[in-house]
């Protein structure tokens, strides 16, 4: 048994995996509470599965959610998510720190305003370094998750992880995708995406080390690159898919992955950004539009209650934060109003919300 894997799985480490789990949404209501009547027992026995080499994977637990697009989510059973995590809080001590500092997605400190902020930090430079003549290149790679080639991703982390019972587990992780399709990996899964990081690494490295790309960015699947010439911009969108397609064998996508002025700015990772400033994307005001016409229905039937409709509003306040959308914000109130503005943030009004639902919804 290796130091690595002793210390990842101390019972001390499994204890903190088990807390964190107990975090996870209600999918796993039922098998926590089975887990928690006998908890120490139940830690010590997984525990001594996976040092026995014992441990099974028990599949996944599927269902679909709708927004912003439908996606079949693959969550894992709950005793498996506890392994996932304690090998996920260990894993990524290792490799977030060998991560280029312009990768963004799900890591602590980063995240999606991070690199929004980083974009346009990119696009002011490169308009003053490059004058009007600066191009945007953007590149999205098609159906990533499901993409994802695991005996690549194996050869990746084998560069990092020589520990052969650590091996072991990442392999049965990666591998457990396999009851779901032959490529790819399962949205949903805890392993995802740090593996995703993981994958998505080399192609930074090149860009960052090898082609010397000052203003690169990217979030998961989405590389944002401001470069001195529409020419430059080209050759860059014409490397990175030759790279993602010969080292990760990915393709990207062709309607999504596009060359452009930077006067034009950049839609990305849920915003508009400019030079100058930056806009929610109509697809996100859409969003938000429908979710608030629906939330009087939903309190009305008791099927969502004034503080969760709060706090869907607080969240999205304060993704807004981040754009110029004062006036999107003002077409709200004027037109919803069950609504209004308190500290900056969206709010129910619940003596209107009552009046509304007493008339337009009783009534109707």
């Amino acid at each position: 048994m290796s130091i690595l894997f002793e210390q990842i799985f101390s019972l001390e480490n499994l204890e903190k995996a088990y807390k964190q789990s107990l975090k996870a949404s209600g999918k796993y209501k039922y098998e926590a509470m089975v887990f928690q009547r006998n908890e120490t027992i139940n830690l010590k026995r997984l525990r001594r599965s996976l040092f026995e080499r014992t441990y099974r994977f028990s599949g996944y637990n599927t269902f679909k959610v709708y927004e912003p697009k439908e996606r079949v989510i693959n969550a894992p059973h709950y005793k498996d998510k506890i392994v996932q995590l304690a090998l996920n809080n260990a894993l990524k001590e290792i490799f977030v720190p060998t991560f280029i500092s312009d990768s963004y997605a799900c890591m602590d400190n980063r995240g999606t305003h991070k690199a929004v902020e980083r974009v346009q930090r990119n696009l002011k430079k490169g308009a003053w370094e490059f004058g009007p003549s600066a191009y945007i290149c953007k590149v999205d790679v098609s159906k990533f998750f499901y993409s994802i080639d695991r005996d690549v991703l194996k050869q990746i982390y084998r560069k990092k992880i020589k520990e052969e019972d650590v091996l072991w587990l990442m392999d049965t992780i990666t591998d457990s995708a396999a009851v779901i399709d032959d490529v790819g990996l399962p949205l949903g899964n805890t392993m995802s995406q740090l593996c995703a990081n993981i994958y998505m690494d080399p192609l930074d490295q090149y860009c960052k080390r090898y082609l010397k790309y000052k203003y690169y960015v990217r979030y998961a699947d989405d590389v944002v690159i401001v470069l001195p010439s529409k020419a430059k911009a080209l050759e860059a969108k014409e490397l990175c898919t030759r790279f993602l397609g010969r080292r990760l064998n990915l393709e990207v996508n062709p309607k999504k992955t596009q060359v452009f002025p930077i006067k034009q700015g950049v839609n990305c990772f849920g915003f508009k950004i400019y030079t100058t400033h930056r806009l929610l994307r109509d697809s996100s005001k859409k969003k938000l539009k429908r979710k608030i016409k629906k939330m009087p229905y939903l309190i009305a039937k008791e099927k969502m209650t004034i503080d969760k409709a709060n706090q869907m509003l607080a969240s999205w306040s304060g993704h807004a934060r981040y754009a110029s959308s004062i006036n999107f914000a003002q077409s709200i109130l004027d037109k919803r109003p069950y609504t209004k503005l308190e500290n900056k943030s969206l709010k129910i009004n619940e003596e209107e919300l009552h009046c509304y639902i007493e008339t337009a919804i009783n009534l109707s």
